[in-house]
């Protein structure tokens, strides 16, 4: 085990650590159990980069842990070949704590490095970098987020040159590099104001944001549409705002209101406790506004604008869709539009995580396009779209987490994008009498009722992350061979990428495209199935409770026995 004191001393004492982190440092002195939180670990740099609490520390988001990313990041960048580092590496950040400071501070080291770097001159959302990387062809790309975690954190997530996350084959190399840094004097850097003069640090305006917006514009596929829909929309104090009404204002839609309370950007989320969409509670403002204003559908993009949650008027009440029936909607209205356009190929594919639901896999068949599964996270979707390239026509990529894509520049998921065609979606059948439950409704009488109940179970700290190990382990070694009257036909362990039957035999492996993870996912005689998998980004584990039944009250009931079953072998771990 690493001495975690010794870590702490080292920092205190070390002549490039600076004296405000070092007064942050002392403060917590004789707290050991504090101590072995920021110093036991180092902050893991996985394929979604850094993501942690900020402060000082090995296991935290700050000026040395970025840096030391940095300078891993630029040792393999120039191990590439010149031409990568001319080609550079553009950087965008959002509104949280630190994020221009981590951005400057990552310019910085790359420049000194000898890497060219294009930065953009204020916030942006996510899908915007991912974007700029294939515009301006860079080799890679940054962006300084934490997505929709609590305000204490940020996160540095890396790009490649096809716009999408890096994946394993990247950076492991990376992580590699970073840990061969042992001091902070090891790393390059040159003053930012330098740089500047030198040309080797290129601020970035709106030339980017306008070739974005020409693109995001280009995916709208009706114009018989009612565009005096009223949308009330929440950035949730991110970036979103400005690029959302720029494609609802461009698009035609006259009658939306932005939430006032939430419209400036402001990484302390003063107005939600957690600016996440996915959370009801972050739509609370949002939700006055609509009643006030009569709304049809609510809109919120998450502070990094990468994805988006939606509220409808139903009834009179308003209803809040999940990630798996936007998805859904989104499949039937993007393929049904493109269809009737005759611009829907006859090689088109859809890529979904192995954790979404099955129901937009049967609407895709019905319009001849082919889905594929990857692991959780857009680095793995669109890192496929890449594979697939060529062979395939990308039609549209999404998970349950409420992130979605479509179109190809964009190599991530896009909620300015989405909220414009959710916007044009819920617009189209509105003129047809109809609300996007109308249309959930007539695609569960279609296809058959596709439930869920996925939720996360947060385990801090390192007993957590012990906590956490235990329960994989546990269903492992005795997973529930029938839940009710339902009997367990097979599982999936994606660590060690084989499928098994009931009993533990052998009997295939999982698809080559799909890199080993530690997920499990068991299926069961009707179809229903569940999955559990540890967090890449936060301390949780994660269930997925999949239910499938031609009647409603069926499949909900299947949904409360399986939840029963596995949360009675979670609590006995």
């Amino acid at each position: 085990m690493r001495d975690y004191m010794a870590e702490y001393r080292k920092w205190l004492e070390s002549p490039y650590v600076d004296e405000k982190t070092k007064e942050e440092l002392r403060a917590i002195e004789g707290n050991e159990e504090e101590i072995k939180e920021r110093f036991l670990l180092d902050l893991e740099f996985g394929t979604a980069g850094l993501r942690g609490k900020i402060g000082a520390g090995t296991n935290r988001m700050n000026i040395y842990t970025v840096s030391q990313a940095t300078q891993g990041l630029a040792d393999y960048i120039n191990s590439c070949g010149e031409g990568y580092a001319k080609r550079g590496v553009v950087i965008a950040y959002d509104v949280r704590r630190m994020s221009k400071e981590f951005a400057r501070i990552t310019a910085q080291v790359l420049a000194a490095n000898g890497i060219q770097v294009y930065l953009f001159d204020d916030i942006r959302p996510t899908p915007v970098l991912s974007f700029a990387v294939r515009y301006l062809g860079t080799a890679s790309g940054i962006v300084i987020t934490a997505s929709h975690n609590p305000p204490e954190y940020n996160g540095y997530k890396v790009y490649w040159e096809k716009g999408s996350q890096i994946t394993d084959d990247i950076a492991k190399p990376i992580e590699e590099n970073i840990k061969k840094i042992t001091n902070f004097g090891m790393i390059k850097k040159i003053d930012f104001d330098e740089a500047i003069s030198k040309g080797l640090i290129k601020i970035v305006g709106s030339e980017v944001d306008n070739a974005y917006f020409e693109k995001v514009l280009s995916l709208a596929l009706c114009d018989d549409i009612d565009k005096n829909i009223s949308i009330v929309y929440t950035p949730l104090h991110g970036t979103g705002g400005r690029f959302v009404r720029h494609v609802l204002d461009k698009r035609g839609f006259t009658n939306y209101f932005i939430v006032p309370e939430q419209e400036n950007p402001d990484g302390e989320f003063p107005t939600v406790e957690y600016p996440n969409p996915e959370d009801l509670k972050a739509f609370n403002l949002a939700l006055e506004y609509a009643k006030k204003r009569d709304a049809d559908i609510i809109l919120a993009t998450d502070p990094d604008a990468d994805r988006n949650a939606v509220m409808v008027k139903h009834n009179g009440e308003y209803i809040a869709l999940n990630g798996n029936q936007t998805g859904a909607l989104l499949i039937e209205y993007l393929l049904s539009q493109r269809k009737k356009k005759g611009i829907l190929p006859k090689n088109g594919i859809i890529i979904k995580s192995i954790v979404t639901g099955d129901l937009g896999k049967l609407i895709a068949k019905t319009y001849g396009v082919e889905t594929f599964e990857t692991l959780t996270g857009f680095k793995n979707i669109c890192g496929l779209e890449n594979e697939l390239e060529g062979k395939y026509s990308f039609q549209f990529g999404y998970e349950e987490s409420i992130g979605y894509v479509t179109g190809d520049f964009v190599r991530d998921k896009d909620g300015v994008m989405m909220s414009m065609i959710i916007s044009e979606m819920a617009a189209y059948y509105k003129k047809q009498g109809k609300t996007l439950i109308d249309v959930l409704e007539l695609l569960y009488k279609t296809y058959g009722y596709y439930l869920e109940d996925n939720f996360s179970l947060v385990y801090e700290g390192l007993k957590g992350m012990e906590k956490i190990r235990r329960i994989m382990e546990v269903f492992r070694r005795r997973y529930p061979k029938e839940i009710g009257t339902l009997d367990l036909v097979k599982y999936i362990d994606y660590l060690e990428r084989k499928v098994y039957d009931a009993n533990g035999n052998f009997i295939g492996e999982v698809e080559k495209h799909i890199p080993a993870s530690n997920v499990l996912r068991f299926f069961l005689s009707d179809g229903s199935w569940y999955a559990i998998r540890p967090s890449g980004t936060e301390p949780k584990l994660k269930v997925y409770i999949y239910t499938v039944d031609k009647v409603k009250e069926e499949a909900k009931k299947k949904l409360s026995v399986m939840k029963d079953a596995v949360l009675k072998i979670i609590a006995e771990a």
